[in-house]
């Protein structure tokens, strides 16, 4: 059968179309940079590899040229969207509602808008994706596949939170955990690849939006993002970890609305926050050009993760391997770098010519030395989606 797999993510949309079981790629692309003037659209296949450049403005526009691109009569791969059989979406706020892979009903669709509020960035754009998709492909089974469900392992003591217990069992207030689907492929590549029969890894997810996951045996024991994907590492537009007396702080005594700071710590903050730009290539580049910000912001989002590698090394009592993925994660040779130094004591030594390239497979970077094995391995989680998606409908 024909899957398409959706991931709508907070500025950019990913797409690939599967022939599964075999799990042969029929065509995939990428809009990214939406809502900017100079987006940009990928569709590649067997045939084709196109790229084009168009102002588009939301996440509705750019799944409906991402359509089109599937159905056209030069460079398509489709005829009819009756030959797509389903459609799995990437959805990143699952609640305690989702704990698995589901098919999508009216019931279901309700529920993620319920949960927009944690993931203001996101469940909104794959709640886009999935109206869209029943528009455009209306006799294909369309799924959900949560961010949320790989992170169900973590034990109580590190998804609760220190707050009166009511919260937990009243309320549903605790740490879910996200980018569940990515830190879950790029693990069992690891595990598989390095034959470990017992594992403790570090996968380290760096996007847009950015996370870290402690694993152990396979399972998620903890992770940097919590009740909503707005906590933990600097991100593009957001925070990370903050005081929340400074919450406190802006609303009573300096005279912000809670909608505005949540605002701000959500699509203003982050290395947008700190120095005009929120994709880490353009930060690069002004830092390269003495820009004494950007410089500070690239420090301060390695020191953030260099602490998450600290604490997890401890909770896990050891270390095995850490993973970079995701975009940044596997195209950023001076973020490896800058994470990998000065950690010599955890065993963590990079090697820095390996280090300096931009991996299209998985690869190790880490020195002959090192005790701590150091891969970059591409994240696949439209692949992950399409394994659950079949999974589901068999």
């Amino acid at each position: 059968m024909k899957i398409l797999v959706l991931n709508s993510g907070s500025s950019s949309i990913k797409y690939q179309l599967f022939q599964i079981p075999t799990k042969q790629v029929l065509c995939s692309g990428l809009v990214e940079r939406i809502g900017e003037s100079n987006t940009e659209i990928h569709y590649k296949s067997d045939t084709e590899n196109i790229k084009l450049i168009e102002n588009i403005e939301n996440h509705t526009i750019g799944l409906n040229k991402v359509v089109s691109l599937l159905l056209d009569k030069e460079t398509g791969v489709i005829v009819s969207t009756d030959e797509i059989s389903a459609v799995g979406h990437r959805v990143v706020h699952g609640g305690s509602t989702f704990s698995k892979t589901v098919i999508i009903t009216d019931e279901v669709k309700q529920k993620i808008k319920e949960l927009f509020s944690l993931a203001p960035l996101h469940n909104p754009s794959n709640y886009e994706g999935i109206i869209v998709a029943e528009k455009s492909f209306p006799n294909a089974t369309q799924i959900a596949v949560f961010d949320t469900a790989f992170h169900q392992s973590i034990p109580e003591k590190a998804y609760k939170y220190a707050i009166p217990n009511n919260f937990l069992t009243e309320e549903n207030i605790r740490l879910y955990g996200f980018h569940g689907t990515s830190h879950k492929y790029v693990s069992e590549k690891a595990i598989e690849y390095l034959q470990l029969k017992s594992s403790k890894i570090i996968t380290i997810h760096l996007g847009n939006g950015c996370s870290m996951t402690a694993i152990k045996d396979g399972k998620s024991i903890d992770h940097s993002l919590g009740f909503s994907p707005t906590n933990g590492l600097i991100m593009g537009t957001r925070s990370g970890d903050i005081d929340h007396s400074i919450i406190y702080h802006l609303v009573h005594n300096l005279g912000y609305d809670l909608e505005t700071v949540n605002s701000m710590l959500q699509k203003e903050s982050g290395m947008l926050g700190l120095t005009g730009y929120s994709d880490l290539r353009d930060i690069e580049s002004e830092a390269e050009k003495g820009n004494t910000a950007c410089q500070l912001a690239l420090d301060m989002n390695v020191y953030r993760i260099q602490k998450y590698i600290g604490a997890y090394t401890a909770i896990l009592n050891g270390l095995d391997a850490i993973i970079f993925t995701a975009g940044i994660g596997e195209n950023s040779s001076y973020i490896r770098k800058k994470v990998c130094e000065n950690m010599d004591y955890l065993g963590i030594n990079i090697n820095t010519s390996k280090n300096n390239i931009r991996a299209k497979q998985l690869t190790e970077v880490h020195a002959e030395k090192s005790k701590v094995k150091v891969l970059i391995i591409p994240t696949n989680e439209e692949l992950e989606i399409a394994k659950q998606s079949f999974e589901l409908m068999k």
